[in-house]
C-alpha cells in the first residue's frame, strides 16, 4: 500500500529541488542547479526503490513464482 507520507517527502523535496534549480539558474550556475536536480531525482529514486521491490514481491506470491 502506498504511503501518502511518502507522496508528500517526494512533493517537498520536488518543490524544495525546483525552486533551488531556479534560484541557481538565475545566478548563473547552471551546473551546479543540474547537480542539485540529478541529486534530487537519486533521493527519490531511493524512496521508490523499497517500493519496487516490494512491488516484485508481491507479484512474485501472487503467481506463486520462485
Amino acid at each position: 500500500m502506498l504511503s501518502v507520507d511518502l507522496i508528500f517527502k517526494i512533493a517537498g523535496l520536488a518543490i524544495i529541488v525546483s525552486v533551488l534549480h531556479s534560484v541557481l539558474k538565475q545566478a548563473g550556475k547552471e551546473e551546479y542547479a543540474w547537480l542539485v536536480t540529478l541529486t534530487g531525482i537519486v533521493i527519490v529514486l531511493t524512496l521508490v526503490t523499497g517500493l519496487i521491490a516490494d512491488f516484485f514481491d508481491a507479484v512474485r506470491s501472487t503467481f506463486q513464482l520462485p
